[in-house]
């Protein structure tokens, strides 16, 4: 069956892909990087919400430039799928997850986010 889909805005197009990019890539390096210093003993009363999410959202917005600046350079940190104004959102997530190196780094990301919710825990 064929349907006709109207044109998605290149802002929204843009905002999926950072949303992609921030949650997907993003998040699970720095809630990694946040238990990691709350296992090391870190007693200063600094939200790690707040440094985690600023983290996310300056690397996603880093990780864009540099992977539409300089595509060879930005290796797994750039996905163009994630940019791609013909997909879906669903779509977008189903092509990332059809890659052989996203479950990789997604069972690298679990296994390593659970070792540390143990260990602080």
């Amino acid at each position: 069956m064929t349907s006709i889909t109207a044109p998605k805005s290149s802002t929204l197009n843009w905002l999926e892909g950072f949303a992609l990019t921030a949650i997907l890539q993003g998040l699970p390096i720095f809630a990694a990087a946040s238990l990691m210093v709350k296992l090391l003993g870190d007693s200063r009363g600094g939200s790690h919400v707040l440094t985690v999410s600023l983290a996310t959202i300056f690397y996603s917005l880093l990780a864009i430039w540099a992977g539409s600046t300089f595509p060879k350079v930005a290796g797994n940190a750039y996905e163009a799928q994630f940019f791609n104004a013909t997909l879906s959102f669903s779509e977008k997530i189903a092509r990332w997850r059809a890659k052989p190196a996203t479950s990789m780094q997604l069972m690298a990301s679990v296994l390593l986010l659970s070792l540390l919710a143990v260990s602080v825990g």
